[in-house]
């Protein structure tokens, strides 16, 4: 029998964890800075989720344009105490 190759990950993590974060934050070199995004997951129960995605339903928007707004609201931008 031929020895199977070893398996490799779909994506290396840095080592230094601080780097791990950050590394998210730096936009494509080819990319738009306006136009970056980032995705961001939570764990939220399922009547949660339920109740998030009628309450957006009801407002005509999508979750995600709703989440955004909220967390805009929630965390407006500022000069001070932000990571650099």
């Amino acid at each position: 029998m031929s020895e199977r190759p070893p398996r490799r990950g779909f994506a290396a993590r840095p080592s230094d964890p601080e780097h791990w974060i950050k590394a998210a934050d730096a936009p494509p070199r080819d990319a738009d800075p306006a136009n970056f995004t980032a995705r961001l997951t939570i764990d939220v129960t399922p009547e949660l989720r339920g109740r998030i995605k009628i309450a957006a339903f009801r407002r005509g928007i999508t979750v995600a344009d709703m989440l955004r707004d909220l967390l805009a609201r929630e965390f407006p931008p500022t000069t001070e105490g932000d990571p650099s």
